[in-house]
């Protein structure tokens, strides 16, 4: 077995987000416009773009040894692949995005149960027609190509659609009925292929500096001086600072402090820090985290 990895991306709304996530990492990856095969700054790396829908196939049959996906497509497609790692981003935010049934603000159905004989329009097919066979629902689930949410109530009684905050939903006066599932991003990998040592652990490195620039995403370092006498105040005060690095400084009196904080925070803690009697206040951004 070759150890060049070959590393499914996928094409179309993750893309973007995927090469800038792969950039945080330490992979520049570039490409054309109309290319679908990357170039990696990785010799042992290769591959190339495919939909993410379909992503977790061609895993399976080997044809990537690994690729990044959606564990609703995993799920959709019934794929037996390895699960590697949750990577918690997507097209607009670093957020768990749901499949959910939605219908007309005015529609009768309150439930699941009101679905028996009505239409469903989706692109998750299969999950929502196991759902409605687990609840013991009889309803005609069709595939739709996209804009699902404008279908309803000319075209079909209801719709299962992907969501991240709603807004798209209440934009179309639709209200959700029910929860189907939660989906995030995931790297997969062929079971083959996991159990080759080399490219597992060329997989397991990949993940860890993926997770590693997600986990940095939303935090920013900070480091400060402080009179030694005004630490146990402040860390009672400010309890975003957990477990710090203090260091000494040439003046006994004084204290370097160093922590990491998440980034929303930092407006809150900055002004109170220095209330408290801070000096030198540094705040900077962090590339990657290893936990």
């Amino acid at each position: 077995m070759s150890n060049l990895l070959s590393f499914g991306l996928p094409k179309g709304s993750l893309e973007e987000a995927t090469l800038k996530l792969f950039a945080r990492a330490g992979f520049n990856i570039s490409k054309g416009s109309r290319s679908y095969t990357p170039n990696w700054d990785d010799p042992d790396l290769d591959g190339r773009f495919v939909r993410a829908q379909e992503m977790s196939r061609y895993v399976e049959d080997g044809f990537f040894d690994c690729g990044l996906t959606g564990q609703d497509w995993v799920k959709e497609n019934d794929s037996d692949v390895k699960v590697v790692a949750d990577l918690i981003y997507s097209r607009a935010s670093n957020r768990i995005s749901k499949w959910v049934l939605a219908v007309p603000e005015n529609s009768s159905i309150e439930t699941v149960k009101d679905l028996e004989g009505k239409t469903i329009a989706t692109e998750l097919v299969e999950v929502t027609r196991n759902f409605l066979t687990k609840n013991g629902v009889s309803a005609d689930v069709e595939f739709s190509w996209g804009a699902t949410e404008v279908k309803v109530p000319e075209l079909v009684d209801a719709i299962v659609d992907l969501t991240e905050t709603g807004s798209s939903l209440r934009a179309n006066n639709l209200r959700i009925v029910e929860v189907l599932m939660e989906t995030n991003t995931v790297l997969v990998a062929n079971k083959n292929s996991w159990a080759d040592e080399a490219k597992r652990a060329k997989i397991e490195n990949i993940a860890m500096m993926l997770n590693a620039a997600l986990q940095a995403d939303t935090k920013v370092g900070l480091k400060l001086n402080l009179e030694r006498s005004k630490l146990s105040d402040v860390l009672l005060n400010l309890p975003a600072l957990r477990n710090p690095t203090i260091s000494s400084l040439a003046d006994e009196k004084w204290i370097a402090v160093e922590t990491v904080i998440e980034k929303k925070v930092a407006r809150e803690i900055i002004p109170a820090l220095k209330r408290l009697g801070a000096e030198g206040i540094v705040e900077y951004p962090l590339n990657k985290i290893v936990a």
